[in-house]
């Protein structure tokens, strides 16, 4: 009966092929003989010589084991958070977004942990540029080549932001902290400032350049008496005031 053989010419003492939580090892120069056509499966197959014949290496885990894949938007950017359990011979991730015209197109890649046992966490940032639902997806790559997707994850960084907006405090009243929450158009240089009854300003919540995008600011007024309180807002040429009461 013609046979496949695996020739092992390796430079070490030992060569080891494991199967499972077994392992058998072979001396230097062993040949190993199968039947015509075989095939040899294991989690993690070593070759360290030359291998001939008509059969083939079938590793029996899977590469990677993807655990999670998540999409959340941050202002005008899309983060990508995922996690693996365990990696086999894993090269990384190319990343890929869904363009207008349904063709998807890489705009990444994340290097892989290789082999791991662990639990392995992994993360990207996208400025896609535009507005709406966006989705995502994942190819994993091996160092041979082979590569699988992961399943398609959909994001939506909602409309274009047209006018600027101070909103109403929230929760209102409130005790002792608060939320904060404005919107501006385009890109202005930001200033909220909280005031007392007596037009004294107590606090300073935001003072810096701000991109055209939503935000929130909190307010802690746990040092502050009871009583009424104003924020207002100057962006550009913009400008708002609002009412919130502090109960304590």
């Amino acid at each position: 009966m013609m046979k496949t053989k695996i020739f092992l010419l390796v430079t070490m003492m030992f060569a080891s092929i494991s199967y499972c939580q077994s392992s058998i090892t072979f001396g230097i120069g062993t040949n190993i003989e199968v039947g015509s056509g075989a095939n040899i499966s294991a989690d993690i197959i070593t070759v360290n010589g030359t291998f001939s014949g008509n059969g083939t290496f079938n590793h029996g885990s899977l590469p990677v084991e993807l655990v999670s894949f998540i999409a959340n938007s941050v202002k005008d950017q899309v983060l990508l958070n995922w996690k693996t359990a365990t990696e086999l011979n894993n090269s990384g991730f190319e990343v890929q977004r869904e363009g207008v015209d349904a063709v998807w197109k890489v705009i990444g890649f994340v290097a892989g942990a290789g082999n791991s046992t662990k639990a392995k966490e992994y993360s990207f940032v996208d400025k896609p540029g535009t507005r709406g639902s966006i989705k995502y997806r994942l190819k994993q790559i091996d160092y041979g080549g082979t590569h699988k997707y992961s399943n398609v994850v959909e994001v939506n960084l909602g409309e274009t932001i047209k006018d600027f907006e101070l909103s109403q405090n929230y929760p209102n009243p409130f005790n002792p902290s608060t939320k904060i929450a404005y919107q501006i158009p385009k890109n202005s240089f930001v200033t909220i400032k909280v005031f007392d009854v007596l037009g004294k300003q107590v606090a300073l919540l935001v003072n810096e350049e701000k991109t055209s995008g939503t935000y929130e600011a909190i307010f802690d007024a746990k040092e502050l008496a009871g009583g009424i309180y104003y924020y207002t807002i100057k962006a550009g040429d913009f400008a708002q005031s609002k009412k919130m009461i502090l109960l304590k």
